[in-house]
């Protein structure tokens, strides 16, 4: 699990003027921190380090230890707001993530071996990614920052779904938890392939007469 660790400071006006200022002049990011027992605060942090936390992946699916005015909590990032237009983070969520929360988070999916499967090396097959990542409950010591999907053992027209994955030790799917099933990955014959092949069989047969 990585360590990963913001300061942070409690933010006393609020509203969307101050906000604006807060961005504009001083580079700090506006943000809220809830869950728990303890009601929601109101705090900003550099836009600059939460900035460049957001370039690594493992970020959003870890726990992040948020230091605010020198008071350390764990937290989860939960909903991130950016500018449509600009590199400009305009308002971040943390969920408290304390022992005894359970945690509902988006993980990322790592696909394993894809040019080396079956599917793929020997038969011609392209690897389609139908999820790139999977939503999972868990408590913030079993939160894991990405789910190993392997394709090694993968076929032509192989589809795999998220029952054919194992679940980490204490991580549980939503989706199967509610009865859904969902496609991961499927590997198929590249858009053209088949016409192509006919093509040449069928050029094969009259140099052969």
């Amino acid at each position: 699990m990585s360590d990963y660790r913001l300061n942070a400071s409690v933010r006393e006006e609020a509203g969307k003027g101050s906000s604006r200022r807060l961005r504009r002049l001083e580079g700090l990011v506006p943000a809220v921190i809830y869950g728990g027992d303890t009601a929601p605060q109101s705090i900003q942090l550099a836009h600059k380090d939460l900035s460049r936390a957001l370039e690594e992946e493992a970020f959003y699916s870890s726990v992040i230890t948020l230091s605010v005015d020198g008071k350390e909590q764990p937290v989860i990032l939960k909903a991130l707001q950016r500018h449509p237009a600009k590199p400009v983070l305009l308002h971040a969520d943390f969920q408290r993530a304390t022992a005894g929360t359970v945690l509902k988070v988006h993980v990322p999916l790592h696909f394993l071996n894809e040019a080396k499967c079956k599917g793929v090396k020997l038969q011609g097959g392209v690897v389609h990614h139908d999820a790139v990542e999977v939503e999972v409950t868990c408590s913030p010591k079993d939160l894991p920052e990405f789910i190993e999907v392997d394709l090694i053992d993968a076929e032509l027209d192989t589809v795999i779904h998220l029952s054919d994955v194992k679940a980490p030790k204490g991580v549980t799917f939503v989706a199967l938890s509610h009865g859904s099933d969902l496609p991961l990955v499927s590997i198929h014959k590249a858009k053209g392939a088949s016409a192509e092949s006919d093509s040449t069989e069928e050029g094969q047969s009259d140099d052969d007469k």
